[in-house]
């Protein structure tokens, strides 16, 4: 096998004796000897090198992934208009409200049940079974989902 110099195998590739330095430094290609390389599996290290790209943009790629990504979009445009898909600010902004108005029922509470819970008379069971019953209401209330996106001021009871 005979070896040659980064000199033969610039000629032999139309490259710069640096551009086959910088080809080894990179781990394209790889010297034999300190200096020296093996002709036919630098050249086809190099090509294989070449077809993967070799760093470069490839137009057909982009121009392939600006489609892709364009077909993604309209794709999400359709499912926005068709309501199978959500805007993250309408889901942050529906979360928030029902937040709210779970909140606000559960604030409500002790002053809703207070009267009642004064005249029982320290009876541990009647209270516990009172705040119980409140509680079962105000989440079977907040269950369906139309009651709980309802607007915080309007949600009914009159109680605020």
């Amino acid at each position: 096998m005979k070896l040659y110099t980064s000199k033969v195998v610039a000629a032999w590739l139309g490259l710069t004796e640096r551009r086959v330095r910088q080809l080894r430094d990179e781990g394209v290609i790889s010297e034999k000897q300190p200096g020296l390389y093996d002709l036919q599996a630098t050249v086809t290290k190099y090509i294989t090198f070449l077809r993967n790209g070799s760093g470069k943009i490839n137009l057909n790629d982009e121009r392939a992934g600006l489609t892709r990504a364009k077909r993604e979009a309209a794709e999400m445009e359709n499912k926005l208009r068709m309501g199978e898909l959500h805007r993250t600010q309408d889901i942050e902004a529906g979360l928030k409200t029902v937040f709210l108005n779970i909140r606000g029922r559960f604030l409500a509470l002790p002053a809703k049940l207070s009267p009642t819970l004064a005249s029982m008379g320290g009876n541990q069971t009647a209270i516990f079974d009172e705040l119980k019953q409140a509680i079962d209401e105000a989440l079977e209330e907040l269950s369906d989902y139309r009651v709980a996106f309802a607007a915080r001021d309007g949600d009914g009871d009159g109680e605020e």
